[in-house]
């Protein structure tokens, strides 16, 4: 046995496994085997992947996001089981039901933004879409941009100037004015690229200009700046492409633009979320509001961590100050919302408010006014 172990560059054991063989099986002994192990416990059952193909199936019927981590988020929250999106996938390749796509960009060549607060920045875009009486109508949306949330989705025969003022304002209503809007350069929303002298400012500039809201407006021809508006009319799309039947004027629209802006704010996972629900997202955090600062003043937000002794550092006017925090929030990511001297640190991952101050310059250290030896407990 050695020898031929030797002779042949393998393992005893080898040869006395193959022996054992050719004595149970003769000359089938020598030919390859499976090596697919004898139990697999921690394979996916067949009722589970009937229910991975059913769920394909329906939501996809229904017009909505139907990809292995969508699938995956919907067997975790509606039916307590746990599967991976890769495995989703693999038995969506298995039934026939995945289609292979072109090659496409790879996602790190893109540069992508996302403001830090709710109500920072508000996009708006409209779509044509076509009536089941052979007439169009146009689809104008509001957008939040860090959450996503469909802040208003209305139906018109023809966006105008007026009609984009009436849902800015019935959004502001509901939601409070945000800090700053983005659209493209349509004259609905802007008067900056006609003709020097040819118009004053738009309804909405003026409004923008009286509430004290900065207007950001993209590049011509250059779409991808309002991308989360674009994206999100695709979205629509899709879902009315999957409705019954079409709506035969703008009351029929309308009422599928509810329904649709209530499943997607509430029941919808969003994917850049981190699969939350915009409506969830929307809500986690404080809103930012569209207060001018004072000349000089600084508005900006940064990432921090509370260290060991339950502070935070931040350099103002070349000078440091420590905010105190906790020690119950040791270790803790947080972001840090900077309004001149208004200081507000939220947790980055739950949006919990941990504590809101203004700044003393005097100071190096912002206690937390908790007593002497005794953690400060959370808010």
């Amino acid at each position: 046995m050695s020898e031929v172990a030797r002779t042949y560059g393998v393992a005893r054991s080898w040869i006395y496994a193959l022996l054992a063989r050719y004595r149970d099986e003769g000359e089938a002994a020598f030919e390859p085997r499976s090596r697919r192990p004898l139990t697999s416990p921690s394979a996916v059952s067949p009722g589970v992947i009937e229910l991975i193909v059913r769920l394909r199936k329906e939501l996809a019927g229904q017009g909505l996001d139907a990809g292995p981590h969508t699938i995956a988020w919907h067997l975790q929250q509606h039916h307590q089981v746990r599967v991976s999106p890769a495995t989703i996938s693999r038995h969506l390749a298995r039934a026939g039901l995945v289609t292979p796509a072109p090659a496409k960009r790879p996602k790190s060549s893109y540069t992508r933004f996302a403001a830090e607060q709710p109500n920072e920045c508000w996009q708006s875009d409209f779509t044509c879409y076509p009536l089941a009486g052979g007439a169009d109508a146009e689809i104008l949306t509001w957008l939040d941009d860090h959450s996503r949330l469909a802040l208003s989705l209305t139906a018109h025969r023809t966006v105008t100037a007026g009609a984009v003022l009436g849902a800015f304002r019935a959004a502001c209503a509901r939601y409070g004015p945000p800090a700053s809007t983005l659209t493209d350069n349509g004259t609905v929303f802007t008067t900056r690229l006609l003709a020097r002298g040819s118009a004053g400012p738009g309804l909405l500039e003026l409004e923008l200009r009286r509430l004290g809201i900065t207007q950001k407006n993209g590049r011509p021809g250059h779409p991808q700046t309002q991308g989360k508006t674009e994206r999100f009319q695709q979205t629509l799309k899709k879902w009315l492409a999957a409705q019954p039947s079409q709506p035969a004027d703008l009351a029929a629209l309308q009422g599928m633009l509810d329904t649709f802006t209530d499943l997607y704010n509430t029941r919808r996972p969003h994917r850049s979320l981190n699969r939350a629900t915009p409506a969830t997202a929307y809500a986690s955090r404080p809103k930012a509001t569209p207060a001018t600062p004072a000349p000089g003043a600084r508005d900006h937000t940064r990432p921090g961590r509370v260290d060991a002794n339950g502070a935070i550092s931040l350099r103002t006017a070349a000078r440091l100050h420590h905010i105190g925090i906790g020690r119950a929030h040791a270790g803790t990511r947080v972001l840090i919302l900077i309004r001149d001297l208004d200081i507000t640190v939220i947790h980055a991952a739950t949006g919990e408010l941990l504590r809101t101050l203004t700044l003393d310059p005097a100071r190096d250290y912002q206690p937390t006014g908790a007593p002497k030896g005794r953690p400060p407990r959370p808010k």
